[in-house]
């Protein structure tokens, strides 16, 4: 298949890498140039659980990308949730009518956009619990490992959702077929509404938050306002299945040692967050459903003071 993976940063690089491997013609389009020429000069090079791995796999700047011969099967989106609309004006050229589109943004709503640039019946929508670090330019660490949900916006088009598990699974992706995947969405949105902000903010990985003594408390709250929007949409989440999930992240033996990518885009290479797309929109719909987020309007809030303070673009 032949695969555009649209933001090739530590996401991204894990699941092109992987792809490319299982045998799929991929392109990396980014917007990072040192990360670009640091691949074109010296292939994708990755920790791969331990064994050090290179890939030489096409990558290309998003502003020079509409000059190249390339018709897509499948985009797989990671960009950040802020840059979205213009890496799909960026790739358009690259779009045909049967081009199916994998959404794996953090965040909530992407739809909305990705349906201007293809039809609505070629729209998918997952969430990936598979994890990835960037250790410099041209270069990941994978480790651990992780699964997808996926599901077919357009009635009637399960058949399109599950080719596109079968080349992830090929891939050793580990996707599943979703029929509720606003709710898994949701449950995504959750985990990261309650750990990549807080981690960012203290500095710290998942196990060393999870091993304090106000975690707990402070997670729950924010569950709960998760959970309020959520009800509010008749969007269903199991609060026990929620917790339960948020816990087992804060195991070091599996990605408890992981910085949540938020943490990597501010502390480390001094870029925007998407806090907006995350616990931002669960406060903007508290205003459309008149339901009170006081964790997590405050969290956003810290996080774009910290965005000030550090100057973050």
């Amino acid at each position: 298949m032949k695969i555009i993976i649209a933001g090739a940063g530590a996401m991204g690089s894990r699941f092109g890498l992987m792809l490319h491997r299982a045998d799929n013609e991929v392109i990396l389009v980014d917007g990072w140039q040192e990360h670009i020429d640091a691949i074109n000069k010296n292939g994708l090079k990755a920790n791969f659980n331990g064994e050090e791995v290179v890939e030489r796999i096409p990558i290309y700047n998003q502003n020079e990308v509409s000059t190249i011969d390339f018709s897509a099967d499948l985009v797989i989106l990671f960009t950040k949730a802020m840059q979205l609309d213009n890496m799909l004006q960026s790739i358009s050229s690259l779009l045909h009518e049967e081009t199916k589109v994998l959404c794996l943004l953090n965040g909530i709503g992407h739809e909305d956009i990705i349906k201007n640039y293809v039809p609505y019946n070629n729209i998918l929508l997952g969430n990936t619990m598979w994890t990835s670090d960037m250790e410099g330019p041209g270069k990941v660490k994978l480790f651990g490992d992780g699964s997808i949900d996926l599901q077919n916006l357009g009635a009637g088009q399960e058949n399109v959702a599950n080719e596109v598990v079968e080349v992830l699974n090929q891939a050793g992706l580990n996707a599943n077929y979703s029929s509720n995947i606003l709710s898994s969405i949701y449950k995504k949105a959750c985990v990261n509404g309650a750990v990549n902000g807080l981690c960012t903010l203290l500095g710290c990985n998942i196990a060393d938050f999870g091993k304090t003594t106000y975690a707990d408390a402070i997670v729950e709250q924010i569950v709960d306002e998760f959970i309020a929007i959520a009800d509010a949409q008749e969007i269903s989440l199991n609060k026990d299945e929620v917790l339960a999930q948020i816990k087992s992240s804060f195991n070091p033996e599996t990605i408890g040692l992981h910085y949540p990518s938020m943490h990597q885009d501010l502390i480390v290479n001094n870029r925007l967050t998407e806090i907006d797309y995350i616990n931002g929109v669960i406060v903007r719909k508290g205003k459309q459903y008149q339901i009170s987020t006081p964790y997590c309007t405050f969290l956003t809030e810290l996080i774009h003071t910290k965005e000030e303070i550090l100057g973050a673009k």
